[in-house]
């Protein structure tokens, strides 16, 4: 829409909370009241540290928004919005953290004007950091990556001057339990793994990898150690990655959705993997091991088209609260029973078995919700959430989800 996100930030937020329940506290050491020293004080207002504090900040923050004229999201409750005329202007909140944009400098100033007349705020500026993720803001579009984040961790973890790697991990062979295989530092592994767990906020590149090696935390082995060590031999090679969101790109919702069939070594469960864009611009993506071992390819491929049309359905009622109506979202497959199944409004009995829970894609097929249509598979973004690649066939896929180098600034 073309406007430019600010940021502010609000002074102990929690202090503003006004808590309906009966709370009372002790009288703090050294301000003991020498004439009630057994008395206690009863809380009319949130402290920080109290587990009420972050829904009473809520619920007075809600309670001023909603006075300004300022309505919430059906979905998103943290989602505030105002509309005049032609004009309007997002509010996202987070905590004490607020970002904002409008499609009128006016309505920003009015924005802040109304913060500051309640609670006492900093205003920031132009968005450029929130919750650790670097925001880049042009006339061309927004540029969202992890640049110091990455090269942080490589140094925390004596990687920075490791030899890259072009994939963040091997076709073969396949990572496994490995039990006679050799142990390893279980603390250090679980903070490798928790540290690339954030990172995979800018980078979906390494989804896959990071979740395969995150399976085995409980009994961490060298193979598993080695094969960590690979995505931040990866990520040393491509530091400057991020996730590129134009302004010039049209505005359509559509998904992709892929599995691998009995992918998993131990248990032969198979991986759901989706993603969804606004056009040109990746904003979501997903990668989980189904719950039951699926009987054919064309089970597996249903249940992630069932996975990904839930997180579709739900991206079209968040997009409602912008003003925007999605309909027909396509969904793009590349299995042709997978798309038959869902098109097929007659129970087929090689479907029995499959929990009723994701026959409802086929519900959402039928109210025009969604449309399933079929790809070719070297044309499915979601593929490189299911397995590894080679260098060639893996820098497509790259490519495919939009993501840019950058250089620092």
């Amino acid at each position: 829409m073309g406007f430019t996100v600010y940021q502010m930030d609000v002074k102990t937020a929690f202090l503003y909370g006004k808590v309906k329940e009966e709370i009372y506290v002790d009288q703090p050491p050294g301000f003991v009241n020498s004439k009630f020293p057994h008395h206690v004080y009863k809380l009319d207002k949130a402290l920080y540290g109290l587990h009420q504090a972050p829904r009473a900040w809520y619920a007075t923050l809600t309670e001023h928004l909603l006075q300004n004229g300022y309505t919430r999201g059906t979905i998103d409750q943290t989602l505030f919005m105002k509309k005049e005329k032609q004009d309007m202007i997002v509010v996202q909140i987070y905590v004490d953290d607020i970002i904002f944009g409008s499609t009128s400098q006016a309505m920003c100033k009015d924005f802040e004007a109304v913060m500051k007349k309640r609670f006492e705020m900093s205003s920031l500026g132009e968005m450029t950091m929130f919750l650790g993720l670097q925001v880049r803001q042009n006339s061309e579009g927004i540029l969202i990556h992890q640049g110091k984040y990455v090269d942080d961790m490589l140094k925390k973890f004596d990687m920075q001057n490791a030899k890259s790697a072009h994939t963040p991990m091997a076709e073969r062979p396949l990572l496994s339990a490995d039990p006679d295989g050799e142990s390893v530092n279980q603390t250090m592994y679980r903070s490798m793994i928790g540290s690339l767990m954030y990172l995979t906020a800018s980078r979906p590149d390494i989804m896959f990898s990071v979740c395969q090696c995150a399976r085995h935390q409980a009994n961490p082995k060298l193979s598993h150690l080695t094969a960590v060590k690979r995505i931040f031999r990866y990520l040393k090679g491509r530091p400057r990655l991020g996730l590129w969101y134009p302004r010039n790109s049209e505005f359509n919702l559509y998904a992709f959705a892929d599995s691998n069939y009995g992918g998993d070594e131990i248990d032969r469960k198979s991986t759901s993997a989706g993603c969804q864009y606004l056009g040109d611009r990746l904003i979501s993506w997903q990668c989980k091991k189904q719950h039951t071992v699926s009987t054919s390819t064309a089970e597996a491929e249903y249940v992630a088209a069932s996975a990904c049309c839930s997180q579709v359905i739900w991206m079209q009622h968040q997009l409602l609260d912008y003003g925007l109506n999605f309909l027909k979202t396509p969904i793009f497959c590349d299995n042709e029973a997978a798309v038959r199944i869902v098109k097929n409004p007659v129970q087929h009995s090689k479907t029995k078995h499959i929990d009723i829970k994701i026959h409802f894609i086929r519900d959402c097929f039928e109210r025009d919700l969604i449309q399933m249509e079929r790809v070719h598979t070297d044309s499915n973004v979601a593929d490189i959430f299911t397995k590894p690649f080679g260098n060639a066939r893996f820098d497509v896929l790259v490519n495919l989800l939009k993501m840019i180098r950058f250089e620092d600034s």
